[in-house]
């Protein structure tokens, strides 16, 4: 006698910790750039360098990087910007690891604020979220098939997702282009901003393409000397084809893209003009590729003449509920706040989508957020020419999964697909935007799983005391199998005595039981 057994793989997250983690530093402008009068704009990102998992903690190690678009304080109002960076030395306590493990660290810049202390100081404070988990591939045995001769087998169809590939990778874009013949030469480069838009992500025969769009955006000083800033708008669309062994196109992908760094630099033309931008970004994909199959997951054994003792185990598998894809369009206005000067032009826009909310209600996902708008733009003030204003659009979205419940996991990716601000009037905005929101929902199913068979004889004197003729009433949840097995009798001769055309059985029925023991 031999079990039979087929592998599925499962991704499970252990050991889960959040922190929230408070910046406040203040920082001196360096020697090298003027003085600031005036914030424009400012962003932020966070560079994590190091991850490491030591005894019971988790070591994080990078940096909070910012820049600054402003208003020196010098007399002729130029537009100057300044890079700088706050170190993280942080740790998470996450009860269970040890050294060597495998971290999965996901964070996000809940707030940010620059402000002027005077005019060679900044303050910089932030509030970022740091959230870790132990994540690893688990291999999992499920016995399908017991080969012994006269055995009744009892076997359940399990559909189940089982994870086919994670991999991590990265993906450079290196592209250059040129300015317009329109433009004036480059002499400094002051702002510039790099979105993510439109992803994609498909599964093929062998492999995963992988594809978008970058929207950049770069605000320059001219060559010229004048005081005038220029800008331009480029849209850099990538893809990248992730190796997948046996993968087709049946598999269901699920990926998180990251923009790890973007570097914008100036190099000459063939005619020694600065000119030409060159792109230098890189992205981080994090990308599962899941498989659905169905397992004939064997349950239980019966032998007329020989009693077969299960050992069982519980685990814990997936199984795909749904994978949905939904657009949420956001439509609004913004105004202008007193003493930040009437729009002339707008000069660029950009947005990033802020989930605040996301909660199981009746067939569905409930979605709530924000979309989180920045906007550059153009006064008719010489002296003040930029100005820069902040907006949360907020959002609301349901996004369709039929046969949800509160014990489903879903892991939820959402991008902007569309952003456009446009000038409403001189003292308002409109804004436009089209947000894809991407599901995928999963449900856990406990199963027990047959481990090792135990063969032994059959009790005799129990057997004897059974009566050899039974009326039995069905019960609900009864089947034809579970009733032969319990009287010491067969599914075929139950079906023979009772003139049943089928195993179909319902609650109250009544079947008269023959007890059929081979000696």
């Amino acid at each position: 006698m031999e079990l039979m057994r087929t592998n599925v793989r499962m991704l499970k997250r252990e050991k889960e910790a959040v922190s929230q983690v408070t910046f406040d530093e203040d920082y001196n402008v360096p020697d090298n750039r003027p003085d600031v009068g005036r914030n424009i704009q400012y962003k932020g990102k966070i560079q994590v360098e190091e991850v490491k998992a030591s005894e019971a903690r988790v070591m994080i190690g990078g940096s909070l990087n910012f820049q600054v678009l402003y208003v020196a304080d010098d007399g002729e109002g130029r537009i100057c910007s300044l890079e700088g960076k706050v170190p993280i030395e942080e740790s998470i306590n996450l009860d269970g690891i040890e050294s060597g493990d495998k971290i999965c660290l996901k964070w996000d810049m809940e707030d940010l604020n620059l402000h002027l202390i005077h005019s060679r100081k900044l303050n910089v404070r932030a509030l970022v979220t740091f959230e870790a988990a132990k994540e690893q591939a688990e291999q999992i045995s499920l016995t399908t098939d017991f080969q012994c001769e006269g055995v009744s087998l009892k076997k359940k169809n399990l559909p189940i997702l089982g994870l086919h590939l994670h991999n991590r990778d990265t993906m450079r874009v290196r592209e250059e282009f040129n300015l317009a013949s329109n433009k004036p030469d480059i002499h400094e480069i002051l702002w510039d901003t790099v979105d993510i838009r439109g992803v994609d992500v498909r599964a093929g025969e062998g492999n995963a393409v992988v594809k978008g769009e970058l929207f950049v955006f770069v605000l320059y000083q001219d060559s010229n000397g004048s005081d005038t800033l220029e800008w331009l708008e480029y849209s850099l669309p990538f893809q990248k084809e992730m190796d997948c062994e046996n993968g087709t196109q049946d598999m269901i992908p699920d990926m998180d893209l990251t923009l790890l760094t973007a570097s914008l630099s100036v190099k000459p033309d063939a005619d020694g003009e600065e000119r030409v931008i060159q792109a230098d970004i890189v992205l981080e994909m994090d990308l599962k590729m899941y498989c659905e199959t169905t397992v004939e997951l064997l349950q239980d054994v019966y032998h007329p003449a020989r009693e077969y003792v299960p050992a069982l185990s519980t685990h814990v598998l997936d199984q795909l509920l749904v994978k949905n894809y939904a657009k949420c369009r956001v439509n609004d206005r913004i105004g202008v706040e007193n003493g930040m000067g009437k729009i002339f032009q707008v000069c660029h826009s950009d947005g990033e989508v802020r989930i605040d909310d996301s909660r199981v209600i009746e067939n569905g996902i409930a979605v709530d957020g924000v979309v989180q708008v920045k906007v550059l733009y153009i006064t008719g003030d010489d002296d003040m020419p930029f100005y820069s204003m902040e907006a949360a659009v907020p959002f609301s979205q349901t996004i369709e999964t039929p046969g949800i419940d509160q014990s489903c996991i879903w892991h939820l990716h959402t991008d902007l697909e569309q952003l456009s601000t446009t000038m409403a009037d001189g003292n308002e905005i409109e804004i436009k935007a089209m947000i894809n929101l991407n599901v995928l929902v999963l449900r856990e199913c406990r199963e027990d799983v047959v481990e090792s068979i135990e063969e032994r004889e059959l009790d005799m004197e129990k057997l004897k005391k059974m009566p050899g003729l039974v009326g039995y009433v069905v019960k609900p949840g009864d089947t034809l199998w579970d009733i032969a097995k319990r009287f010491y009798t067969s599914v075929e001769v139950i079906k023979a005595v009772n003139n049943l055309s089928s195993d179909e059985i319902r609650p109250k029925d009544t079947l008269i039981l023959v007890k059929n023991v081979e000696r």
